[in-house]
C-alpha cells in the first residue's frame, strides 16, 4: 500500500506542470522572444512610426514630422474648428510636407509660400489662456492621424488647400495649367454660411490702380473691361482696350482675396471698387468648407475623399520611402 501511495505522489508532481500551462503556450504555437515583454512592445511601437525630420527655414533645429504637423494644424486653421477638421486638416499637411520636402531631403518654408508652421512659444503667446485647451485639441488631432497621408496611383498627392471656396473649388488646370485628377472642382457651397471672409471688398483710387495694373486707365476704357470667367465662377482672364491680364495675376498685383472678383468704377470719385468671394487660389481642400463638413457629421476620411476625389489614405511605416531619416 505505501508503495502504491508513494507510486501515485510522483504521477501527480509530473502531471502537474501539463494541467496547469496556458493553452497558448502550447509548444509550437509561438517562438521564444529575446526580449521581455514590455520592451517588445515598445520596439514595435518605435519601429512602426515615420521618423522624418524636416528642416523648416528659421528653425534651429530640424523638426520631427508630427511635431511639424501640429505647428501647421496651428498657423492654417483656428483651434475652434471641429476635431474632425482640424484631422483633415493634419492629413493635408502631413501629406504636402513630405511631398514638398522630399521625405525630409529638401527644407520647407513656415509661411505662405508653403504652409504657415507656428511653433510651441507662438501657439503660447497668441493663445495665452487657451493654451492649454487649443493646445490638447490640436495635439490630438494629430495623435489620431499619426503617419497618415493621402495617395493617388501609389504616389503622395500635391495636397493644396485654401482658406474659403466661392462655393465651387478651383482646379488645376486653371490654376496652374497642368490637369491632376484629384485637383478638380467640387462643391462646396456652405462656405458661405462659415466662412467670415466669404465676401469681402478692396477700394482703388485711380492712380493707385495705374500703378499697380498700368496706366491709361480711365471711365472709358473701364467700360470696355471684360471679365472671362471659367466654369468655377473665377476670372480666368481680363481685357479691356489696351488691356489683357490673367485673372490669377491681375489677383496678386492688387492683393485680392481670391479670383471670383467684380469691379466697379466710380468716374466722380475716381475710385474702383472690387468685390471678390472666397478667400485663397480655391485648389484642393475649402478649409472653412472642411469645418462646415464637419459639422454635419462628415470624418475626415469623408471629407478629404470629397475635396481630393480618387484618392486614398495611407499609414507609413517607418520603411517607406517617404520615411527615410533625414536631414
Amino acid at each position: 500500500m505505501k508503495k502504491l501511495i508513494a507510486l501515485g505522489l510522483i504521477i501527480m508532481l509530473f502531471s502537474l506542470p501539463i494541467l496547469f500551462k496556458k493553452p497558448s503556450e502550447a509548444v509550437g504555437d509561438n517562438l521564444p522572444s529575446t526580449a521581455e515583454p514590455e520592451q517588445a512592445a515598445a520596439s514595435e511601437e518605435g519601429a512602426g512610426a515615420c521618423q522624418v525630420l524636416l528642416t523648416v527655414e528659421g528653425e534651429a533645429e530640424p523638426v520631427p514630422l508630427e511635431e511639424y504637423v501640429a505647428g501647421v494644424v496651428s498657423g492654417e486653421m483656428p483651434p475652434g474648428f471641429s476635431k474632425e477638421a482640424l484631422k483633415a486638416q493634419a492629413i493635408a499637411a502631413r501629406t504636402y510636407a513630405l511631398r514638398v520636402t522630399a521625405g525630409g531631403k529638401e527644407p520647407i518654408r513656415k509661411d505662405t509660400a508653403h504652409q504657415v508652421y507656428k511653433p510651441v512659444a507662438e501657439r503660447k503667446n497668441e493663445w495665452d489662456k487657451d493654451y492649454p485647451e487649443n493646445e490638447k485639441k490640436v495635439r490630438e488631432a494629430v495623435a489620431e492621424t499619426e503617419g497618415m497621408v493621402l495617395i493617388h496611383e501609389g504616389e503622395l498627392i500635391s495636397a493644396m488647400f485654401h482658406s474659403t471656396s466661392n462655393g465651387k473649388t478651383e482646379t488645376a488646370k486653371n490654376y496652374g495649367g497642368t490637369d491632376i485628377p484629384y485637383l478638380r472642382s467640387v462643391d462646396s457651397p456652405e462656405d458661405a454660411d462659415v466662412s467670415p471672409r466669404f465676401e469681402d471688398s478692396e477700394t482703388f483710387s485711380l492712380s493707385e490702380w495705374d500703378k499697380l495694373l498700368g496706366g491709361g486707365w480711365d471711365a472709358v476704357r473701364f467700360g470696355t473691361l471684360r471679365l472671362k470667367r471659367n466654369e468655377t465662377g473665377r476670372v480666368q482672364q481680363a481685357e479691356a482696350d489696351g488691356f489683357t491680364m490673367e485673372g490669377r495675376e491681375m489677383r496678386e498685383k492688387l492683393g485680392l482675396r481670391s479670383t471670383d472678383f467684380d469691379i466697379a468704377y466710380d468716374p466722380k470719385k475716381k475710385i474702383v471698387h472690387v468685390f471678390t468671394k472666397g478667400y485663397g487660389h480655391g485648389v484642393g481642400m475649402s478649409q472653412y468648407g472642411a469645418e462646415a463638413y464637419a459639422r454635419e457629421g462628415w470624418p475626415a476620411e469623408k471629407i478629404l475623399f470629397h475635396y481630393y476625389d480618387g484618392t486614398t489614405i495611407k499609414k507609413l511605416e517607418a520603411d517607406d520611402p517617404e520615411c527615410l531619416k533625414s536631414p
